[in-house]
């Protein structure tokens, strides 16, 4: 079937899904990177609420006891699965 150039139909028209192998290890970076500044955004905002520079290095100390928690049963839990 011969067209025009930049008419319709398109014989083999790409998607907005389409990714190929280089845009799937791009978005999952970005994907990466969107996950840590969102968590650290939330992280910001909670020690900007608190009401005295101490409040704000308790809430930090809090923060920081939590991430040191969660890695040790994550670093467990991998461990047992091997």
């Amino acid at each position: 079937m011969s067209r025009t150039p930049g008419r319709w139909p398109v014989a083999a028209p790409v998607g907005p899904d389409a990714v190929d192998d280089q845009g799937a290890a791009h978005l999952s970076l970005v994907a990466a990177q969107a996950r840590f500044h969102l968590t650290l955004g939330s992280i910001r905002a909670d020690l900007e609420e608190q009401p005295s520079p101490m409040a704000v290095l308790n809430a930090a100390r809090r923060w920081n006891y939590a991430i040191t928690a969660m890695a040790d049963e994550v670093a467990s839990a991998l461990k047992k699965a091997g």
